[in-house]
């Protein structure tokens, strides 16, 4: 038991207090809407950045658990890796760089660096903000004692290790704010091509958690991946400043409403665990 406990290293604790997978937008006040849960912050440097994040300003900021540290525990965190095209990185790098003039506080999701601090390095900003993993989650990070590692790794890959291949549109921009109001995030959903599949997937992970008597995911889940952050909650601040420079691009004939950003193909589905990462099912790049 200790040499397992030994392999999923210190990162023990509720290593979930990161926020880029924030709560949705709420439209009024009449209106019910389930928040979405928040990714481990063992995601915070992920491996393939293309940017020594050292040589970058970086924000300290105070980050709430949202689970106590209890020893022995391990965040659980089952999610889709999502890589942004390359072809597609310019045209967002340049929208996120005409929001930051507006919203100087906008800081890049999972590495903390300020995207006012890239302004004048238009690809730098590229490569920073959108050259590396992001992740669509499909259930709540969670604490997951060391007895249940085993079950619920070998019961995921029992309900999701035969997955066909997929298409998916992320289609809009949306703003979206997380569980105590603290962070506002720029994110783009999926809505359209992929979100079939991918509250399947969310299914068979709830019930896998269910299972192991673990909570399970929001009601009508909105898959997305976040890009930027700014403290507080100015969820229509930020959203005016996108419907605005959205028109802008739509007056001028280079963007649709209704138009797909980019597409992403479904390449499998990754489980975390502390710091030991598990692949439930994977397809091998075409």
């Amino acid at each position: 038991m200790e040499a397992l406990r030994a392999s999923y290293a210190d990162d023990n604790s509720s290593d979930s207090d990161s926020d880029s997978n924030p709560t949705p937008p709420q439209p009024s006040a009449s209106t019910s809407i389930t928040p979405l849960p928040p990714p481990p912050i063992s995601l915070l440097h992920p491996p393939n950045s293309l940017v020594p994040l050292d040589s970058l300003p970086t924000s300290q900021v105070n980050r709430v658990r949202s689970f106590p540290h209890v020893e022995g525990n391990y965040a659980l965190h089952v999610y889709i890796p999502v890589h942004i095209p390359s072809a597609t990185r310019k045209e967002l790098a340049s929208f996120l760089k005409k929001v930051t003039t507006l919203v100087p506080t906008l800081h890049a999701v999972d590495v903390d660096v300020p995207l006012s601090s890239l302004l004048k390095d238009e690809a730098l900003l590229e490569k920073v903000v959108l050259g590396r993993e992001f992740h669509i989650s499909l259930g709540r990070t969670v604490p997951l004692r060391v007895h249940q590692i085993n079950s619920i790794v070998s019961m995921l890959r029992q309900k999701l290790q035969f997955q066909r291949r997929y298409l998916i549109d992320f289609n809009k921009w949306e703003i979206f704010v997380n569980d105590d109001s603290t962070r506002t995030f720029m994110s783009l959903e999926v809505v359209a091509g992929g979100l079939a599949q991918i509250r399947k997937q969310i299914q068979a992970v709830n019930e896998v958690y269910k299972l192991h008597n673990l909570p399970e995911f929001y009601k009508d889940p909105r898959p997305h991946i976040s890009l930027a952050w700014t403290l507080g909650d100015i969820r229509d601040t930020l959203k005016r400043m996108v419907e605005e420079e959205e028109m802008k691009k739509y007056k001028a004939g280079s963007s649709s409403h209704q138009r797909c950003i980019f597409t992403s193909k479904f390449n499998g589905i990754l489980c975390k665990i502390g710091n030991k990462m598990h692949e439930i099912c994977k397809f091998q790049e075409e």
